[in-house]
Order: C-alpha cells, then structure tokens, then sequence
C-alpha cells in the first residue's frame, strides 16, 4: 500500500480493523467477500481499427472512438479463493444491488455464513436492502470507512479488468462489452489467484496518524 486518502470517518478505526480482521483472519464456517460496482463501463468503439504490438514499436489505437452505451458491473471478490461473482446490470439502484445479493445467495453454499465488505454507498444501506438482509440472516455486511475504497480488495479486480479487457477493447455494442467481461471472469476463475493483504490495523493507523500530522503541519 503506497498511498491512500486520508479518511475523516470517526469511526475509521473501528472499521478498519473490522475489514482488516476479515482478511487476516477470516471466520470459520464463512465466506468473505468484497463487494463493489464498477459503474458507466463504456462499450466504446475506435474510429479506425489499431495497429498491433511489433517488435520494437508499442500498439496503437485512434484517441477519439464511438459510445454505444454503458453497463455497470457488479462483483463479488471472495477474498480467500480469489474467485469472483460477477453480474452486469444496466443500472446501479438498490434493485441491481438487491438482485446481485440473490445472485450471491444462490450461488453459495447454503451452509456457510457470508461477510460481505461494502463501501457506504447508499444503495447498500436502502430500507429495502436492510429488510432483505433481515430474512437472510446468513449475510453480515461490514462497511469500509467513508473516502476509503482503497481498503476494499475488490478495487484490485476492478483494476486487473479495466488494464487487462477493458480499457483497449473494441466494443461494438454493449452485448459485446458484457461478452467480453463475462468471458474475463470465466478465464479469472479457471485458475483464481487471490490478492493477498498484508498490513495489519496498527500499521495502517500510524500511517493515517502521520499522514494528518502532515496535513496539519501544512495548514
């Protein structure tokens, strides 16, 4: 970890060490997921088709392309496999959320308790989440800080994808875009590979403690 936003959330330190707990010692009995949308994926499409990689000379690609619309994509990082549940959605509203929670319901096992890690968006704390999380008491959902996304593990996924499939596609619609990511997420999961944390609480809190103490020196 190399840098990260100072958050202002009071209650940062019991929240850090909430998430951080859940990867360094993960429950048994349970699966821990990190969760998140990657919103306004755009299903862009170059102008002109771009030169390939040769020898000597990097790939190519025309700076101005055509929209063809977007898809948000909703993903499910288990924290210990490093398997990912993946559903893209066109919107990103309680609906998608509550959809994407019975995706994940469905598609585990019955037996196992779930934590789920999720930034403070309000889609993850609407009345209606919070009475359908009440029926299924076998999730637990655990909120990372507020300006703290980098603690959530799954923005590592969503930065693997966007560097690896996204950002130099060619998308000739939004089918090919959710094609694409699908076929991303089932070569991912052939052979998963998890992000592994290493900082502990009290280390990341000195840095957060020097970091405003920087901050305070520049004020």
């Amino acid at each position: 970890m190399k840098g990260f936003k100072v958050s202002n959330d009071p209650l940062f330190a019991e929240k850090l060490r909430d998430v951080v707990g859940l990867y360094l010692d993960p429950p048994e009995k349970a699966i821990v997921f990190s969760v998140d949308e990657k919103s306004q994926i755009q299903a862009l499409d170059r102008s002109q088709p771009g030169l390939p990689m040769k020898p000597g000379k990097c790939g190519t690609m025309t700076h101005d392309y055509k929209r063809h619309g977007t898809t948000t994509l909703f993903a499910a990082l288990d924290v210990q496999t490093g398997t990912v549940i993946g559903q893209c959605q066109p919107r990103h509203r309680h609906d998608e959320f509550l959809k994407f929670l019975k995706t994940i319901d469905r598609r585990t096992d019955k037996t196992l308790a779930l934590h789920l890690i999720v930034d403070n968006y309000a889609t993850h704390k609407h009345a209606e989440v919070k009475d359908w999380l009440a029926q299924h008491p076998r999730f637990h959902l655990h909120f990372t800080p507020t300006s703290a996304s980098w603690l959530n593990l799954v923005e590592r996924f969503f930065r693997d994808i966007t560097e690896e499939r996204i950002r130099r596609g060619v998308f000739h619609s939004v089918d090919d875009l959710k094609t694409a990511i699908q076929e991303y997420l089932d070569h991912r999961n052939s052979n998963p590979k998890p992000y592994h944390w290493t900082a502990k609480p009290e280390t990341i809190l000195a840095k957060v403690d020097k970091a405003k103490d920087m901050l305070r020196t520049l004020h």
